[in-house]
């Protein structure tokens, strides 16, 4: 396979599971914002920081309110982070990747690309809003189970699996950062009153409510949630099962020898913590330490397979 291909690819993985992550965590947050009391410590500016996009934002916008901030996430095309762009560069490599996979494929990205692209106006009020986030991630999910359905598992697949489950653990990692606002020590009393509640969206915008609930059968709380998505080896969106995805893939791919030592040890630090004792300032420590090491693979997969070949 030529680099340049091998790159499309994995990057494609990336954006549709970005996209995907988007999509649910903000339809997620809508829900949480519109059901809890006014003045709690959950607000807007905190799906900026789950996003890592408070600077952007703020080069841009004057404001943070839902208007705004809804605009930036769903269908601004100078935010490379936005559910448009997002699309955008997917439909791009998928275009340019065409000869790889079925041609289902390439019509499934192209078609939610277009409907983003077509109902911008749709992210003004919140009807609209929750009706164009449920196609996007119906039709993200259609992508993934047609290609685990209809493609060759072959070193194609595997550098789209490796795209999608970097970015899925990395996403997942930015949505367990709000467990450091609801642990916090200062914490107000009414946000105390309402944590079950948060925790159970915390699990519900990565689709695991009842995965936890069939597996665990324990009351929900902060340690046990922690524990189950980042620990859980069965759970397809926890960071130890993504990280055991990539390393899957390392095993079929050439020069991949020392690939997973890096997260081999990530792996082991993890499985270590005790998520019951841990502090917020642990907990987003932690996190951050998660996304490092997810980067430093990622710079391993590009200098590997990427860019040494692409300069020859």
């Amino acid at each position: 396979m030529l680099s340049r291909s091998a790159e499309r690819l994995y990057w494609l993985g990336r954006y549709v599971e970005r996209s995907e992550n988007t999509a649910r965590l903000i339809s997620v947050y809508m829900s949480l914002m519109f059901d809890l009391p006014m003045n709690m410590e959950i607000s807007w500016h905190n799906l900026l920081t789950i996003f890592g996009a408070q600077h952007t934002f703020a080069q841009l916008y004057d404001a943070v309110n839902e208007q705004n901030v809804m605009h930036f996430l769903l269908t601004d095309g100078n935010h490379d982070g936005s559910l448009f762009s997002s699309l955008s560069y997917a439909r791009e490599n998928i275009r340019t990747s065409r000869e790889l996979m079925p041609d289902e494929a390439w019509q499934q990205v192209n078609e939610m690309y277009l409907l983003i692209r077509d109902k911008t106006e749709s992210a003004d009020n919140r009807r609209g809003r929750v009706v164009l986030l449920n196609e996007i991630m119906r039709g993200c999910q259609r992508f993934t189970g047609f290609l685990a359905g209809a493609m060759s598992q072959d070193d194609a697949f595997r550098f789209i699996k490796l795209g999608r489950n970097i970015e899925r653990a990395d996403m997942t990692t930015r949505i367990l950062d709000i467990g450091s606002v609801l642990l916090a020590e200062d914490r107000s009393d009414k946000l105390r009153q309402y944590e079950n509640t948060l925790w159970i969206n915390v699990l519900k915008s990565l689709s695991a409510l009842l995965m936890y609930r069939k597996h665990r059968r324990l009351r929900i709380s902060s340690g046990d949630v922690l524990d189950y998505l980042i620990k859980d080896h069965d759970f397809p969106r926890s960071v130890v099962h993504c990280i055991n995805e990539v390393k899957a893939c390392y095993r079929f791919l050439p020069r991949s020898n020392g690939m997973a030592d890096n997260l081999n040890q990530l792996s082991a630090a993890l499985v270590a913590i005790d998520f019951y004792q841990i502090t917020p300032q642990g907990l987003h420590n932690l996190l951050d330490n998660i996304q490092l090491r997810l980067c430093e693979t990622h710079n391993q997969i590009t200098l590997t397979w990427f860019l040494k070949l692409s300069q020859q």
